[in-house]
């Protein structure tokens, strides 16, 4: 007792002395926790803290519905995200947020959310070494976009200018309307052919768009070949503008059928794509306010074919869709012959984003893009077919970038890639089925502060079932399932080699409570890993819910505010829970 009497009086005697260090432990918010923009299915936001350099605080969510009548229950939101101090800063070491070199950014989103529902959301930062605080914000999730009760009509048939707009006499082309183009006015785009490139440089205002709609009386083709039969570089140019609408057109035959840059809350709907390099596209984000995309329910289409040609050396060119900005929303759409199906590209303002229940096949390079990510961008329920590489960090900003629950199959390469130093993914509850290695990733730079949770991975025939030649940093990768029908050794992980799945799960720094699965005998449809990557499987006939007893099934780890609701005594591993319905994938109809 007297020698822990002693000890208590000199730690408080060096403590009475050696306030700074005391201080830099305990956590201090540098101001109050901010929202992002907000999406139809999430809710991301982000808190600047000093201190804590011992790293042993955290920040906990909860969240609810608001209710006027008996208040709902808290629901556990997934922890914020302890981004890499520095790595918000973009390649050219630049970022629109002020976070002081010894403070920490937490990041991350509440997820799988309703669409137009206001809730509250409940910050806990915890520190034991002094500093909680607790916050409450509230916030509303987006609506899909719904068409103003009252509009301005106009009609609009093939031609080469005049008109009065009326429908007995509707305006000759698409360039003869816009003169009357106003907040709140409706043009429905009468069946045949609109020659040229269409320079859509009016504004509609929120709320009150301006819309180009197909009238629904036969197919409306927006056709940028000239007279030689060349594509022009672009069929619609939509840049400098916001609150204008597309649906129900077709639009083909540009370098580019639709540019984007520098523009705000545009609608793309139920439109069909085709004859191009690249299909929507906002890469200039000069003026720091693109925002607020609405993509969806798209037919996006060009040429490339599966497998690519070995002597193909443009394979990494053209892109369904490429975007940076915030707050888009990209959904149910189906994306088919590019090199990239779905991308994010950096700006400054790279962040909630979510691509979700996209149908995406014949990639010649990735089936998407999350490269440039800050934090808050989204990749979920998408089911990706015959792509050379699955998803792509290449890199990410500090995160988090989540990509969740998507489904991968019959992928060339690497189901993740993970080049150029991310820092700050997290996947989790994607299944991923492939010829050759389970996992591989075949890059020489640094990978840092990513998590794998609760992924299957299933491979065939390769000299490794995980091959890694990155170094890892500050990773932590566990309870993923693996398969392969033979493999010389089983993991490589910061150049050691573990030469059996009992090896890694004894020895490795990674994959403690991974579990090991019989490929073929893991879905219930009976798919099993393809044998030949160079085969096109069609889409539609992917279906990897789990099979009946299959080693899957309640081996996953509990993870607030990801798979709350399982049904087991444990979540499933990979994209769906054991007897869960498919998700739809591409358009509604």
């Amino acid at each position: 007792m007297a020698f822990r009497l002693r000890l208590d009086l000199f730690t408080a005697l060096v403590l009475s002395f050696s306030p700074v260090l005391w201080a830099e432990n305990a956590s201090k918010p540098t101001a109050e926790p901010t929202l992002d923009p907000a999406t139809m299915h999430s809710l991301g936001l982000y808190w600047i803290v000093q201190g804590d350099d011992n790293k042993n605080a955290r920040i906990d969510v909860e969240y609810r519905k608001v209710s006027v009548d008996k208040p709902a229950a808290w629901l556990k939101g997934p922890p914020l995200f302890r981004v890499e101090k520095g790595a918000h800063k973009n390649e050219k070491g630049k970022s629109a947020l002020n976070v002081p070199p010894e403070a920490w950014l937490f990041a991350g989103s509440v997820l799988m959310l309703e669409p137009g529902t206001e809730y509250e959301l409940h910050l806990v930062l915890i520190d034991p070494d002094g500093g909680n605080v607790e916050k409450t914000l509230s916030a509303k999730t987006a609506s899909e976009p719904a068409v103003p009760e009252k509009l301005t009509t106009f009609h609009i048939a093939p031609g080469e200018g005049g008109g009065t707009g009326s429908a007995q006499d509707p305006f000759k082309g698409l360039n003869a309307a816009l003169g009357v183009a106003k907040p709140g006015t409706l043009f429905l785009v009468h069946t045949g052919t609109y020659p040229g490139t269409f320079e859509e440089n009016k504004s509609g205002e929120p709320g009150n768009p301006i819309i180009f709609r197909g009238a629904g009386d036969g197919e409306v083709i927006l056709d940028a070949k000239d007279k030689e039969g060349k594509n022009a570089e672009r069929t619609v140019t939509a840049t400098d503008i916001h609150d204008v609408w597309f649906e129900n057109l077709s639009m083909r035959n540009g370098t580019y059928v639709i540019v984007l840059h520098r523009s705000q809350r545009i609608v793309i709907r139920r439109c069909h794509i085709s004859g191009c390099d690249y299909g929507i596209m906002c890469s200039n984000n000069t003026k720091g306010n693109v925002a607020g995309f609405f993509i969806a329910d798209n037919v996006i289409e060009s040429y490339k074919t599966w497998p690519k040609p070995d002597d193909d050396k443009d394979y990494t060119e053209g892109y369904g869709i490429k975007l940076t900005g915030t707050g888009h929303e990209v959904c149910y759409n189906r994306i088919r012959g590019f090199a990239d199906g779905m991308d994010t590209c950096p700006s400054e303002h790279c962040y909630a984003i979510d691509f979700h229940h996209n149908e995406i096949s014949e990639m010649q390079d990735d089936g998407c893009e999350m490269d440039g990510s800050e934090r808050n961008t989204r990749c979920f329920m998408n089911r990706f077919t015959n792509v050379f590489q699955g998803i792509s960090v290449q890199p990410i900003f500090g995160g988090p970038v989540y990509i969740i629950r998507n489904v991968l199959y019959n992928v060339d390469h690497e189901p993740f890639k993970m080049h150029n130093s991310p820092s700050g993914a997290l996947m989790l509850h994607n299944t991923v089925a492939k010829a050759r290695f389970a996992l591989c990733l075949w890059t020489g730079e640094k990978v840092r502060n990513c998590i794998y949770r609760n992924n299957l991975f299933l491979g065939t025939e390769a000299d490794y079932m995980y091959e890694n030649s990155a170094p890892m940093l500050d990773c932590d990768f566990d309870y993923d399932g693996f398969s392969m029908t033979k493999m010389r050794d089983c993991l490589k992980w910061n150049k050691v080699v573990y030469k059996t799945f009992e090896d890694l799960k004894a020895n490795a720094p990674v994959e403690k409570h991974a579990v090991w699965l019989d490929g073929a005998n893991v879905f219930a449809s009976g798919l099993k890993p393809p044998g030949d990557y160079t085969k096109q499987f069609d889409p539609a006939t992917i279906d990897l819910r789990l099979k009946e007893g299959c080693a899957a099934i309640d081996a996953g780890e509990p993870l607030p505010g990801i798979n709350a609701g399982f049904a087991g005594k444990a979540p499933d591993l990979g994209a769906y829970e054991f007897g869960q319905e498919l998700p739809h994938y591409g358009p509604r109809k």
